[in-house]
């Protein structure tokens, strides 16, 4: 029977493993919208936010409060890095929530109301990028994209799979009565 538990903790560990695509940075994009130029490094783009912590909620900051969106350059390290890595390949208009970690935000400082060790999330929607046209109307895109269904059914089929070899082995290792210790 030991081998039947490793086999499940294995399985358990698998499967967190295929579910945790980065276990980092969290983007989560709250308003999709479709466009011929996203956002690229060296950039220089207007972004609004609300920035909020992790722990219990309290918004700390939030550009709409001064009715101004933030400008830099995104990808030279103006922002903390959860920024520049989570503004990347975005359209205007669109809006994402990012769940930023401490190595990727202020790490072991603080910083005014931002107490050492925070994760931040913060609601953000690109309002512009210098140099590009904005857009005359805002195309959203369909909620779930067909590659984010594709990746979704390979995950599901993969934890299908580890689960009936799982099973199998547990029959294989049951059917006769014989107890597999050498693990």
């Amino acid at each position: 029977m030991r081998f039947s538990t490793l086999s499940i903790a294995v399985l358990a560990s698998a499967t967190s493993i295929v579910l945790a695509a980065d276990p980092e940075l969290n983007i989560e994009v709250t308003r999709a919208v479709e466009c011929e130029r996203k956002t690229q490094r060296g950039d220089k783009v207007d972004v609004h936010y609300r920035g909020s912590l992790q722990a219990d909620g309290s918004e700390f900051d939030a550009s709409y409060n001064r009715g101004s969106p933030l400008s830099f350059v995104v990808g030279q390290g103006q922002v903390i890095k959860g920024w520049d890595e989570g503004l990347l390949d975005m359209c205007i208009g669109e809006k994402r929530t990012l769940t930023i970690p401490p190595n990727l935000g202020y790490g072991d400082r603080n910083m005014g109301p931002i107490p050492a060790g925070s994760t931040l999330i913060f609601e953000t929607e690109l309002m512009g990028i210098k140099g590009v046209e904005a857009p005359a109307s805002i195309v959203l895109k369909e909620a779930a994209s067909e590659e984010t269904e594709g990746v979704k059914e390979k995950i599901k089929a993969k934890i299908e799979d580890a689960a009936e070899a799982v099973k199998v082995t547990l029959e294989d290792t049951d059917a006769g009565g014989q107890e597999h210790n050498e693990l």
